[in-house]
């Protein structure tokens, strides 16, 4: 994944220093900000991931992605030192997409960033399906050439992980996928317990945006006990 563009923000200018070294030496363009205001005002399409400090001031990293998210589909990895499961929540519940608890190793931010690079091309919005096939599940149409999500005529904006979701659930209908089945394809790592969560969250969040119309935001059901499936 050498040469793709990385954005990131954080009020250290050691850390800073430390990520633009790590990323440069593994190939990446790097570019940087000290304040959440200062990475909006640097974030464009050019952009293939965004790395997020939570605890800034003026402007937290979770009013940041929640900025990003009204525009992007970009990625985004949250860096923190908050490591309780209701922060993570709230990361993923904002639309970020992994959480990397401060302090980190080389290998391990190396690792994240690879693979979220990997599903954001590979799988993701920036790569269309090899051919092109669109699903219909009551009012909600995904088009897998332009991986463009529609709501009742109108375009609904989901991040690279609440796309697949949706895709995966809608390419087999009426199949019960179990949430530990959803984590480990989507996020092509093993299931543990703090995942359930991960998922909930992403279900809840593509619920929310397909609308409040029940042919809508119920298009994917809770099987109590199973899992979830599309109808």
């Amino acid at each position: 994944m050498e040469n793709k563009k990385i954005l990131f923000a954080d009020d250290d200018p050691e850390i800073r220093e430390a990520l633009r070294l790590l990323l440069q030496c593994e190939g990446y363009e790097t570019e940087e900000a000290s304040c959440g205001e200062e990475l909006l005002s640097k974030l464009d399409h050019s952009v293939d991931l965004v790395i997020l400090d939570v605890m800034m001031p003026e402007m937290n990293g979770y009013a940041v992605c929640s900025e990003i998210r009204k525009r992007y589909t970009v990625p985004v990895l949250f860096l923190t030192a908050k490591s309780q499961d209701s922060d993570k929540t709230m990361g993923f519940s904002v639309g970020g997409d992994d959480y990397l608890v401060k302090p980190f190793s080389y290998n391990e931010l190396m690792n994240r960033v690879k693979a979220i690079l990997r599903r954001y091309y590979v799988y993701g919005a920036k790569t269309a399906e090899p051919s092109c096939k669109i699903y219909c599940c009551g009012n909600i149409e995904i088009d897998t050439s332009r991986c463009q999500v529609t709501a009742g005529g109108e375009e609904v904006i989901l991040t690279d992980i609440e796309y697949r979701i949706l895709l995966l659930l809608a390419s087999h209908q009426k199949r019960i996928y179990s949430t530990q089945s959803i984590y480990e394809i989507i996020w092509n790592e093993p299931y543990t317990y703090s995942s359930n969560n991960t998922v909930m969250v992403h279900i809840r969040n593509i619920r929310r945006k397909l609308g409040d119309d029940p042919q809508n935001c119920h298009t994917i059901r809770t099987v109590w006990g199973k899992g979830y499936r599309i109808e």
